[in-house]
């Protein structure tokens, strides 16, 4: 599985493990750089801006009729009824609705950018079954149009996903979608990273059609287990070295391989896993595959019959992220039912939630979850507002391991939040205003905040000099 001879790569690590024999230690500790191409993000300019009198959800499972919502230096100050502030900025948001920003976990933009042509395709590096060493970031494309079309209908983070083709395709990035000329303007500060893993017919067809492996289901379990037992002699050497180092003993570093260093960091907690998975039993067998060696099995994608095990993902701690009715497009996305959010979500501790995996879904997200809760109480749920907007916010920040810093409207959280016409799960909804730590980053009815691409405007220009 892995692209170097497990020979190689077990003598490597005995080696490691015996240490060397010179005397005296090293004058430097080697370390891997955890984050070598760190976020460069700055919050832009941001005013004290009181939001009164709208209808809030707050992302908590809570709706206040009639509320205001304070943000100062970037942060929400309070929410209730009533608020007053000096020197604050006010709007009247009487019959809109106000939500925190919208989170996509699932999305390819910039990786897989418009216009989509064949020198934009960087999302899935195929080969190789094992391709953890490869990060998404070097693939965005920051100029994409869709981050503005996105940011126009309420998204204000999203997480970008190498593709589905292979066993485990390498690390996601999380993004705060703010204009930016490079990505690490726009890399969320501090959010962990996450792996791309993909159960079921996209890697052994991938594979299998070029008569490799894997080819089936169970060739691509064992190519799992296989990447993960050297992932964990690797944690073992490395662990090794910084006990014999602290020691006062001279040991030789292991020699460092980028595809062990992302599976190590799974196997430390530093990063999270992000499952491609359509299957009840396929994601009961990844459950058990992170468990045989001791990780987090996180968040499953797409899992059209997670209805069967809410149960288990429950009392696992794994969110599901979900489409409201995307289905049978291929047969292990066949045997689907639309209430399946609502199935997961009713299960106590249960994390559901609406992702899109689509450049132009992420537009009207808010909808797709409003799908979803229509849907369900047409069959018997009882699901309101502010049920849903969980699933498209706090749940998805949970997901993304940036809930301690937005996804809800609670004080001292970033201010990321919506305004809307009306209610956000009507097909008439708009987003009005969208504010990025509490800065004004869309404004419906201003150009100021409409922010176009380099790319577009330079496709502009050219087309007028015609």
């Amino acid at each position: 599985m892995h692209r170097f001879a497990p020979s190689t790569l077990m003598l490597a690590i005995a080696a490691s493990l015996v240490g060397c024999q010179d005397s005296g230690p090293q004058d430097t500790k080697v370390a891997i750089n955890k984050n070598p191409y760190p976020s460069t993000y700055q919050a832009m300019p941001a005013q004290k801006t009181l939001i009164k009198n709208a209808t809030v959800l707050t992302g908590t499972g809570d709706r206040l009729d009639g509320a205001d919502v304070l943000l100062v230096d970037g942060k929400i100050q309070a929410v209730g009824k009533g608020l007053s502030a000096s020197g604050a900025t006010s709007i009247d948001a009487k019959g809109k609705w106000v939500t925190p920003g919208i989170i996509d976990v699932h999305s390819h933009l910039g990786a897989y950018p418009n216009p989509s042509v064949e020198s934009h395709q960087d999302g899935n590096e195929m080969t190789s079954p094992v391709t953890a060493e490869v990060w998404v970031e070097h693939s965005v494309w920051p100029q994409d149009p869709g981050f503005n079309a996105a940011r126009a209908g309420g998204i204000t983070s999203l997480q970008i996903l190498p593709g589905s083709a292979n066993l485990i395709g390498g690390r996601s990035v999380t993004l705060k979608n703010v204009p930016s000329v490079t990505m690490q303007g726009m890399k969320y500060p501090d959010a962990p990273y996450g792996l791309k893993m993909a159960c079921g017919e996209n890697p052994k067809r991938v594979y299998g059609s070029r008569k490799e492996t894997p080819s089936t289901r169970m060739g691509n379990m064992a190519g799992y287990r296989n990447a993960w037992i050297e992932a964990t002699e690797y944690k073992r050497a490395w662990e090794k070295y910084d006990t014999q180092y602290a020691q006062g003993k001279n040991p030789k570093a292991p020699e460092r391989d980028l595809t062990l260093d992302t599976l190590k960091g799974v196997l430390d907690g530093d990063i999270k896993i992000h499952n491609h998975c359509y299957k009840a039993e396929e994601m009961a067998m990844m459950i058990d595959l992170g468990k045989e060696f001791k990780y987090d099995s996180g968040t499953f994608h797409h899992a059209i019959e997670a209805y069967k095990i809410s149960d288990l993902l429950a009392q696992n701690g794994n969110c599901a992220a979900m489409w409201p009715d995307w289905w049978g497009f291929k047969m292990e996305a066949y045997d689907m039912i639309h209430e399946n959010v609502a199935v997961v979500n009713a299960v106590k501790n249960s994390c559901a939630i609406v992702h899109s995996d689509s450049e132009t879904t992420i537009q009207r997200l808010n909808q797709e979850a409003g799908k979803v809760m229509y849907r369900a109480n047409e069959n018997g749920f009882d699901l309101k507002e502010e049920d849903a907007i969980v699933w498209i916010t706090h749940n998805a920040a949970k997901s993304l391991g940036i809930d301690d810093t937005t996804g809800s409207l609670v004080t001292g959280k970033q201010a990321d939040i919506v305004i809307w016409n009306q209610s956000p799960f009507s097909v008439y909804a708009k987003a009005e205003q969208v504010f990025i730590d509490g800065a004004k980053v869309y404004d419906r009815f201003d150009d100021k905040y409409q922010a176009k691409s380099d790319f577009m405007l330079g496709q502009a220009t050219a087309n007028k000099a015609l």
